[in-house]
């Protein structure tokens, strides 16, 4: 959470002194931004203060809270998968805006140890990816989900035009910053207003290519990118189990 530290400032007596706002409390005050009270005479001088957020990095079997949150959305009643076989990852990674976040996601189980491994390297390596909710948080709608950018792992689908699970409803696939990084086929893209990506020389940060931070961590232990492809798929890392 931020706060909104102010220095105050008497102009009467001329002493100093400090609050903390609670960010929203004091609408009228923006990052260093200034606000004279007449009616107390003081003269209040405001910055945005970033609370620290301490790294995570852990896993554990789907707690009760987060299934009922995917009961009926990324876990449908016809699932032919339970929450048993999967895995809850909490884990901090870096935003596109340099700063630090916490994100969700629910992995296979046995991929979960080597998930949290590769989170921790891309976080050392301060790689960005700018959100990393539960595909639930987007009524499990991959595009939604895509359009705002968030990186997910688990939604119980088939692939499109058949009846196949897909490896993402397997919880054996995670897709990367995928508006930066859409599947490309053909003239299309999807998501389809990434369609300017498609252009993989654009210099944009998130976007993933061979022998990236991203790339590597994900590869050297023997995951599949969807970037090779012949209908590319820049955003998803896969790694089938028997």
């Amino acid at each position: 959470m931020k706060k909104i530290v102010c220095i105050i400032i008497s102009i009467l007596i001329g002493t100093t002194g400090y609050i903390i706002l609670e960010e929203g409390s004091y609408k009228s005050i923006e990052k260093e931004d200034s606000y004279k009270n007449v009616e107390k005479y003081e003269y209040i001088k405001c910055e945005v203060k970033e609370e620290k957020i301490e790294p995570v990095f852990m896993y554990s079997e789907i707690p009760d809270d987060i299934k009922e949150i995917m009961n009926g959305k990324s876990m449908p009643k016809s699932a032919s998968i339970s929450f048993e076989e999967l895995a809850y990852i909490k884990l901090t990674h870096y935003g596109f805006d340099g700063k630090t976040y916490n994100g969700e996601m629910v992995v296979d189980k046995r991929l979960a140890a080597e998930v949290v491994d590769i989170f921790k390297e891309l976080y050392d390596k301060k790689y960005p990816i700018e959100k990393v909710q539960l595909i639930d948080e987007y009524n499990a709608d991959d595009n939604l989900s895509m359009n705002d950018n968030n990186s997910s792992a688990f939604c119980y689908r088939t692939i499109k035009g058949t009846n196949t699970i897909s490896n993402h409803g397997k919880g054996m696939a995670i897709d990367i910053n995928p508006f930066q990084n859409p599947h490309v086929i053909g003239e299309t893209t999807v998501p389809a207003e990434a369609f300017l990506y498609s252009d993989r020389t654009i210099g944009d940060i998130g976007i993933i290519r061979e022998g990236d931070d991203c790339y590597n961590a994900f590869v050297k232990r023997g995951w599949t990118w969807g970037g090779h492809w012949n209908n590319p798929d820049y955003q998803h890392f896969e790694k089938v189990l028997d």
